[in-house]
């Protein structure tokens, strides 16, 4: 591996316990965190950047799935809220966050949505036309653009066949990449650093303008002295992921930028009350279901970029379509079937497409503080979205069956695999029970919400939280409601506008 850039700092630089000072510390070098990071030492802001999970570089990512587990997600990926069903639940612990994992979408807040939040929540400077200079300007950064035709794969291209036969609409993805290869490994690590994570872009950004990083830093807890926030405190961590040296930093403003779980478990076990009783509340997940479609002819998923296409004729019911090709040991382990079975499929590995459907939620859970003050989600899905969840793949396997498919593999265990689209009406013959559902998700959203109403919303309108100084949030954890698309450029947007709005009151200078 080659020597980490300048002024990134990793468990080998440390020999004791430290404290540091600056202006600004921000926690989490994800979505949130380093476009924060960026734009405030940008504007000549001593700014530390602390990321709990290791300093992996472009040269170590490799298209293993048990490796990146291991070395990118947070608890290896295994993560499970509380509720019927449980869903599982993704997030990346590795400088760049979850944008070093993620597959790289990157779409704008739908109109709808701003337009929902200014009327209903209470945002100024939130409207389209608010948002239109700071959606280029991140996307100018992380070059979002529509993927090179030819590294479209034939998975991608039988999901747009499909949805043309049935006459729906489908659109080509707009992600965040350079020329991309089309390896389809974006949830490994990009191998070619064609994915424009905040890895490549917004961190190097940041240390670029004099920004410090320190990797391998969990925080425990925020300083707390009568009302205001003045930095943090936490734990160097081992190889072995075990606690190491001690370290202070000392800040005149805090950034909580650690993602919808850990950002309320955070302020909670650091004693942070919202004067709303909201902190952890309003947790949004878009459940995403897969099936897997097999076909006569070869699919060779894994050639080709992941997710080239979008399937938004339903959107306004809450349904996403997208391909999304899974390496056979991840398709086995999430896949309701065992022996006999279960060989059948692998041993057909290179004629499955994989598609995901993502569903816009209609209720929220909650998340507590749980052993050793970690993150506990709570999430009941209701029995509206459970229907929803299955009308909509219903219209997924329509689609699949239109593009050619023989038989279908359902994410409901004990229904019985389609082999036409007769066998489709099967789905609504008698109720599926939520406990029979196989749920995933990488999408977290809303436990610190920002808003107008102080007995709604944790943070006010720009993400400072309120009751407290030098205290702000710039992570998922603001959205006040779910939006449908994949996140992450509405984060970047959001960090940008609310890290304008910390410069503008002075947060963190020397004169506050």
């Amino acid at each position: 591996m080659s020597p980490h850039p300048e002024r990134l700092f990793t468990r080998a630089d440390w020999t004791g316990d430290r404290t540091l000072d600056c202006d600004v510390v921000v926690i989490g070098s994800g979505a949130g965190g380093a476009v924060t990071a960026a734009e405030l030492a940008e504007s000549g802001l001593d700014v530390i950047l602390l990321e709990e999970g290791g300093y992996n570089p472009t040269e170590t990512f490799k298209p293993e799935a048990l490796r990146a587990a291991r070395t990118l997600y947070r608890d290896g990926g295994g993560t499970v809220s509380i509720g019927n069903p449980a869903i599982a639940y993704q997030e990346g612990c590795t400088v760049g966050g979850s944008t070093a994992i993620n597959g790289g979408m990157s779409w704008r807040t739908p109109e709808r949505i701003l337009e929902r939040w200014y009327r209903e929540d209470g945002l100024d400077d939130i409207l389209p036309r608010d948002m239109d200079a700071r959606f280029q300007r991140v996307e100018k950064r992380i070059s979002a653009r529509h993927q090179d035709p030819s590294t479209i794969g034939r998975d991608n291209q039988l999901l747009k066949a499909g949805a043309d036969k049935k006459g729906w609409e489908v659109i080509d993805n707009i992600r965040n990449q350079v020329h991309c290869v089309g390896s389809n490994t974006c949830a490994f690590g990009c191998p070619t650093g064609a994915k424009q994570s905040t890895l490549v872009t917004y961190v190097p950004r940041a240390l670029a303008f004099g920004a410090r990083l320190y990797a391998d830093c969990r925080v425990d807890k925020l300083i707390v002295e009568r009302g205001h926030v003045r930095g943090v405190t936490g734990r160097v961590k081992r190889d072995d992921g075990g606690p190491s040296h001690r370290f202070t930093v000392r800040a005149r403003a805090v950034v909580s930028s650690a993602g919808a779980m850990h950002t309320p478990a955070l302020l909670l076990r650091s004693g942070i009350r919202s004067p709303s009783g909201r902190l952890g509340h309003n947790l949004s997940m878009h459940p995403n279901v897969k099936v897997i479609a097999q076909f006569d002819d070869p699919v060779e998923g894994w050639k080709g970029v992941h997710q080239a296409y979008q399937v938004r004729e339903f959107q306004d019911e809450g349904f996403l379509f997208a391909a999304v090709n899974l390496p056979p040991s991840v398709l086995a382990m999430g896949t309701p079937m065992y022996g006999a079975a279960m060989a059948d499929l692998l041993e057909n590995y290179n004629n499955v497409l994989t598609a995901g459907m993502l569903l816009e939620d209609s209720v929220v859970g909650r998340v507590r503080l749980g052993p050793g003050g970690q993150p506990l989600p709570f999430y009941q899905m209701s029995d509206f979205d459970a229907l929803r969840l299955v009308r909509g793949t219903a219209l997924l396997c329509d689609l699949l069956f239109a593009a050619g498919a023989r038989r279908i593999v359902l994410p409901f265990e004990g229904v019985a695999d389609l082999y036409s689209p007769d066998d489709v009406r099967r789905l609504f013959a008698r109720p599926i029970p939520k406990s029979a559902m196989e749920v995933v998700t990488v999408h977290l959203m809303g436990t610190a919400a920002m808003g107008g109403d102080p007995q709604r919303h944790v943070c006010d309108p720009y993400g400072k939280v309120r009751g407290y100084e030098g205290l702000w949030v710039a992570d998922a954890s603001l959205f006040p409601s779910p939006i449908g698309v994949n996140p992450m450029e509405t984060i970047m947007a959001l960090a940008t506008r609310n890290a304008e709005r910390m410069l503008e009151t002075g947060a963190g200078s020397k004169q506050q």
